[in-house]
């Protein structure tokens, strides 16, 4: 099977590339295609001609998005919706990964596929848009929702909270916004078995499990060996540009329904830490 990767050069993509060894996986970035131009993107479809199209590329930046909306909109809706037109081309079916911040946070239950979106930014909402996007212009798709990525090969929580501690006395932490964190090696993991199973609509993919960013601080400090102070604040307290949801965990249920299950965060976050160390002895 040959699946095309956009958004093979960030961090979900380099991981989907390692993990995704048995089917033929053609890897592309905005050097093959800008996803802001549909002939680009028409012309890379075309001569690939992929069974499957996995858009992991995106515009991830929450307060860039605030301070950017157009660039926003243009690559995480009119992306999509130039990927999923030049897809319906060549009857290639698409997986669009997308986030937990299409929904409000304000609910205190996880969120099931079929909850209404609500974003209370402009990342949330751009991805929303895709989503549609998605819908709209294609009729063969699954959409993965998923949340708090870190990975080794690009800007993540974990490595910004060490560097941090090697610095600072102390660190301030959000304790009052609920998620998943999720691993993008077991990520790139689910998605394979999925597009493997011929998924189709919407699922939620995390590692199992919930915390604030409060409580993954210091448990990445403590498997790290770190023994810096970390004090709990408020989101108001962090003054950040975008909102972000208060409650974004999301149900495992849709997962579960294809046999597939991701391990708990605590124990990702041990198997990065591990990959983290290792990738550095042999960059050392």
């Amino acid at each position: 099977m040959r699946v095309l990767v956009l958004g093979a050069r960030g961090m979900l993509g380099t991981d989907l590339l390692s993990e995704w060894q048995s089917d033929e996986l053609i890897p592309a970035g905005s050097a093959e295609a800008d996803l802001r131009n549909f002939n680009e993107v028409e012309k890379l479809v075309l001569k690939v001609r992929p069974a499957w199209i996995v858009l992991s590329a995106a515009y991830t930046d929450v307060d860039g998005c605030e301070r950017n909306p157009e660039l926003a909109f243009a690559v995480n809706a009119t992306g999509v919706e130039n990927a999923a037109r030049a897809a319906q081309s060549v009857a290639a079916r698409i997986f669009l990964v997308s986030t937990d911040y299409v929904f409000d946070g304000l609910g205190s239950r996880p969120y099931e596929i079929d909850d209404p979106v609500a974003p209370i930014n402009v990342y949330g909402a751009s991805k929303a848009a895709g989503e549609a996007a998605l819908r709209q212009y294609h009729s063969a798709w699954c959409i993965a929702r998923t949340s708090w990525l870190f990975g080794i090969h690009g800007p993540s929580f974990p490595e910004k909270i060490i560097s941090a501690a090697q610095t600072r006395p102390q660190l301030s932490v959000v304790h009052d916004q609920i998620g998943s964190p999720t691993y993008t090696r077991d990520l790139a993991c689910a998605i394979r078995d999925l597009v493997r199973k011929d998924v189709r609509g919407i699922t939620h993919i995390t590692n199992e499990g919930n915390c604030s960013w409060y409580d993954f601080a210091r448990e990445i400090l403590s498997l790290s060996g770190q023994t810096v102070p970390v004090l709990p604040i408020t989101t108001d307290q962090s003054a950040r540009p975008a909102r972000r949801p208060h409650y974004s965990v999301l149900s495992a249920a849709s997962l579960h329904a294809y046999n597939v299950r991701l391990r708990p965060w605590q124990q990702a976050l041990r198997a990065f830490l591990e990959e983290r160390s290792r990738t550095t002895v042999l960059s050392s």
